[in-house]
């Protein structure tokens, strides 16, 4: 994916220089602020140029009694297929999609599955929700994204420290003087260069250790961390091997467990 910076732009000597945009924990730190600031307003009274502090506010209007949560039930299965098995061959044949398979889960259960079309079209084999094999491509960014944050609130991991801490057989170069943390890697913002040719393997045998691979594709280093929001499979890979290293067990071994 090509990513291009901003253009620079002319400023006034008497424009201030603007300020970078604020990082999420700055973002979530000023809304939390904002939003106590919001509930004080609205508990004091408001003063005046000729009211006392002390003056009461008025008294406010009742409010509604609060409802109890309703608990969802879970959808019915037989609804469900109706559903499906009336909007999903449409829109396969629709976009020229072979086949899918479709499963929904209510309270931690399995309410439904089934398959669509083909999963083989040279075979003609049809797509089955219990054998057919989907790959799920940058899903797993989200399984990556949760193994390092089970460790860091295991205290195995800092998501500002320096990622040079967890690497054992390859560094990360010092190309600039700030590093690149974890939080830099989940939140896309590393500075590293991403190229998306020879990343994919066709069998299990062609793939290389992750560590390995990621020591000898090591890429470019083309900005300052935590600047430019750049979409990066190095650096989820990365991070998914420092989860490995860290916890002891192979990343593939430690997302399904």
């Amino acid at each position: 994916m090509n990513t291009h910076l901003p253009h620079s732009v002319r400023r006034s000597p008497t424009r201030r220089r603007r300020r970078p945009a604020a990082r999420p924990a700055a973002r979530l730190a000023a809304c939390t602020v904002a939003c106590a600031i919001a509930g004080i307003a609205g508990i004091l009274p408001t003063v005046g140029a000729g009211q006392a502090a002390a003056t009461p506010a008025p008294a406010a209007a009742p409010s509604a009694p609060v409802r109890p949560a309703v608990r969802a039930e879970a959808p019915d299965a037989e609804h469900l297929k109706d559903f499906f098995d009336a909007a999903i061959p449409a829109r396969l044949a629709k976009y020229h999609v072979p086949g899918a398979t479709v499963s929904v889960v209510s309270g931690g259960k399995r309410v439904f599955s089934a398959g669509y079309g083909l999963a083989d079209v040279e075979d003609r084999t049809p797509f089955d929700p219990g054998t057919s094999l989907v790959r799920i491509a940058s899903v797993t960014k989200l399984f990556t994204a949760t193994a390092v944050m089970q460790l860091v609130q295991q205290g195995k991991l800092d998501l500002h420290a320096d990622v040079n801490r967890y690497l054992r057989t390859f560094r990360i170069p010092a190309t600039y003087p700030r590093p690149i943390t974890l939080d830099d890697l989940l939140s896309h913002t590393a500075g590293f260069e991403d190229l998306t040719v020879g990343i994919g393997a066709r069998s299990q045998q062609d793939v290389p250790p992750l560590g390995t691979y990621l020591a000898d594709h090591l890429p470019a280093r083309i900005r300052p961390p935590g600047e430019v929001s750049a979409y990066s499979n190095y650096g989820a890979a990365l991070a998914g091997y420092i989860v490995s290293q860290v916890s002891g067990e192979p990343y593939d071994q430690y997302v399904q467990r």
